[in-house]
């Protein structure tokens, strides 16, 4: 059931946006902090070269594993549906990934939110054919210059073809290839544009950055998430999955139930530590130095998120 009107926008109002660039970090640097200028550079050239990895999951769905957010595809005679589209300099290994799966065209996309490491493929995905859908907030982040303070970057607003051309408000439900697909929106979490995908029938379940399975996550406050919004958004993800459900989180690898858990686990430990901390008067110099995190930082630190940085996200929002 669809509890929400879609918005269908009229391409003439594309025509006012302006370029897209696309420049953050997506690996963590191997100091503890980096300037704003080595990110984007950084964040195209891994790109560029990195590997893409493609999981088979169940029925007529696969993932694609690489340097920015994981895209599922659901393949079949409508054409492929992807959530998420990569960061833009992926285009090559994407494309080829996508073709290694079968030779279905691409016809729809699904942006999980609006992060730069999510819908970085939009203008080619849909340069190739695909229409875009994605939450209302999504559309209104990719359609102005948008400022990410943890990242010290203004991202320009998107080019026509990168902007979602349908946007949904609280629920949408999808009918394709066969497939129900069930999109909610979260309240406020990793941003305040995040949705899940869940594929009923083959039970697999998308939450885009709402979950990193054993990475610690970024916390976008420029644009609405916070610590307290991610812990409900992982509550809320377990409340939905079931114990044969698969999961793909926006990154890491393909889990399921056990690894949400330990994933809203970790995020409420450390929000109690750093609070706690915080409540004491100590500086966020101070917390870092007290290594609230030690059992999980060497395995959870080591992607997009240093400890330190991770404990930056917490501490700003207790």
């Amino acid at each position: 059931m669809v509890t929400a009107a879609l918005v269908e926008i009229p391409r003439r109002q594309f025509l006012a946006a302006g370029g897209l660039t696309f420049a953050a970090a997506c690996i963590a640097p191997k100091r503890l902090f980096v300037q704003a200028d080595d990110l984007p550079e950084h964040a195209f050239k891994v790109a560029t070269a990195a590997k893409i990895t493609v999981q088979t999951l169940r029925r007529n769905i696969s993932v694609l594993l690489g340097p920015g957010g994981n895209m599922a595809v659901l393949t079949g005679p409508d054409g492929k549906l992807l959530v998420d589209a990569e960061i833009v300099s992926a285009r090559p290994n994407v494309s080829a990934a996508l073709a290694s799966i079968s030779a279905d065209p691409v016809k729809q996309l699904i942006n999980t939110h609006w992060h730069f490491d999510h819908t970085g493929g939009n203008e080619w995905l849909h340069e190739a054919g695909a229409t875009i859908l994605a939450h209302e907030n999504t559309r209104k982040h990719l359609s102005v210059d948008t400022r990410v303070e943890g990242w010290k970057h203004t991202f320009p607003a998107a080019p026509a073809g990168a902007l979602p051309s349908t946007v949904f408000k609280e629920d949408h439900t999808l009918h394709v290839n066969g497939a129900t697909l069930a999109l909610k929106y979260y309240l406020p979490a990793h941003t305040d544009s995040d949705i899940s995908v869940h594929f009923v029938e083959a039970d697999v379940f998308h939450t885009g950055d709402t979950f990193w399975n054993r990475n610690y996550p970024f916390i976008d406050y420029s644009t609405g998430g916070n610590i307290d919004g991610t812990i409900r958004a992982a509550e809320a993800n377990l409340a939905t999955v079931t114990d044969k459900m698969i999961v793909i989180p926006g990154h890491g690898a393909v889990g399921g139930k056990a690894d949400l858990k330990l994933f809203r686990d970790v995020m409420v430990d450390h929000r109690e530590k750093v609070a706690a901390l915080k409540k004491q008067g100590r500086s966020l110099a101070e917390v870092i130095a007290a290594r609230p995190g030690a059992r999980t930082d060497e395995e959870w630190g080591n992607g997009f998120m240093t400890p330190a940085l991770f404990l930056q996200w917490v501490y700003q929002g207790v």
